[in-house]
């Protein structure tokens, strides 16, 4: 059995959802299909929900506007709850070194159009009240970014893409790409065939492998971090707080964590040693050091309540960015993959801008802009660690 659709989207997560959902939007036939049982059960559900546009790239800048922008109004246009707290992100800084890093990025920032600065000591300890005070040199503070639901969110746009016409097929693996000759004309999975003149490819950490079955090495590879969540407590923290530091004895570069919408306390952080590979086991030692961190910074979270740790894939690229766009190799073929973790953060801002290069040959930001993550691209270069 055979069908027939304008667009088909492989992978049914934070990118391809929202993607979907626009394309739907503009009357679009699409076909959305995911190997996994039910949308958002790769990398989005191990996201922890925090958004933000303060970064380095202007890409992604522009980007994860548009992304904000969804979110903070998604409530009123939809009427669905998707958990979002408006409290900003902060860098605390406590030795001279990310003082440099974080100042010497404030000028791109803003000239990007980013409500981003410098605050002092004081500032900072009444915007993380109880946070460590001494050797606080200050920090940067961004009040418009936040924190969604990563559940809530990407099911009510899984929901709304439903009402507008999305067709999704679970359980449902692609084996292959129909072409002709140098343009694409659909897919084959392990049940169907299926035709359509675009096709995107948002499949997160599987991009590797998908991408050959089009005769293309996309260099996009599974790393994996680590998180946990509290029970819910009163709310006491307004924004994500990050913590640029390395860890003790070398395992950990920087952490990060936030309270939720609902009082939980989410916590996230970068091993030193990148842990490559499939595999979503937690490891022994990570609540650990973690915890350990957290209660440096800030005494006050010591009595709370950890609920579960777990581990997620982050697909990585070698400069730290995601790859979007099309390919010349097979004409009607888009990437949008190699998020480096940000997928959710990302994923409406990419999706409206992927929609709109399909239909329209161009995408919502400028085009010279979006292009500077193009798959042709040199991936020498790199976004500044501290703001990837």
């Amino acid at each position: 059995m055979s069908s027939s659709f304008d667009v088909i989207v492989i992978g049914a997560g934070s990118v391809g959802v929202p993607a979907a959902m626009f394309l739907s939007f503009e009357g679009l036939k699409v076909l959305v299909l995911d190997k996994r049982a039910s949308a958002g059960q790769g990398e989005n559900k191990a996201a922890i929900g925090g958004v933000r546009a303060t970064h380095s790239d202007p890409a992604k800048i522009m980007i994860c506007r548009e992304s904000l922008r969804i979110f903070r109004e998604w409530q009123e246009t939809y009427g669905q709850n998707i958990g979002w707290k408006q409290g900003g992100y902060c860098f605390p800084v406590l030795r001279a070194f990310e003082e440099t890093i974080l100042k010497n990025l404030l000028p791109v920032q803003k000239f990007w159009g980013l409500d981003v600065d410098w605050v002092d000591a004081d500032t900072m300890a009444e915007i993380v009240p109880g946070i460590r005070s001494d050797g606080l040199l200050g920090g940067v503070y961004s009040p418009g970014d936040g924190q969604v639901s990563p559940l809530l969110a990407l099911g009510a746009m899984f929901a709304v893409s439903q009402e507008h016409g999305c067709v999704y097929h679970f359980n449902e693996r692609v084996t292959g790409f129909i072409m002709c000759g140098a343009h694409i004309e659909g897919v084959k999975t392990d049940r169907s065939v299926y035709y359509a003149s675009a096709v995107l490819l948002a499949a997160g950490s599987d991009a590797a492998e998908l991408g050959r079955l089009a005769d293309l090495e996309i260099p996009v590879a599974a790393e994996s971090h680590e998180a946990g969540v509290s029970a819910p407590v009163r709310q006491f923290l307004g924004p994500l707080i990050v913590d640029m530091r390395p860890g003790p004895k070398g395992k950990t570069s920087n952490f990060y964590f936030a309270q939720d919408y609902d009082g939980a306390v989410l916590f996230c952080c970068t091993p030193r040693t990148p842990l490559l590979g499939a595999g979503i086991e937690p490891t022994s030692d990570f609540l650990t050091i973690i915890a350990r961190r957290m209660i440096r910074l800030l005494p006050r979270l010591k009595n709370i309540l950890v609920r579960r740790v777990w581990r997620g894939r982050y697909p990585v690229t070698p400069d730290g960015l995601p790859i979007c766009g099309g390919v010349r190799e097979a004409e009607g073929l888009y990437l949008a993959v190699g998020m480096c973790g940000q997928g959710f953060m990302m994923g409406p801002g990419l999706g409206k801008n992927m929609a709109g290069l399909i239909i329209n040959g161009h995408p919502e930001i400028p085009k010279p802009i979006f292009d500077t993550l193009d798959y042709y691209r040199d991936y020498n270069r790199a976004e500044k660690e501290a703001l990837r």
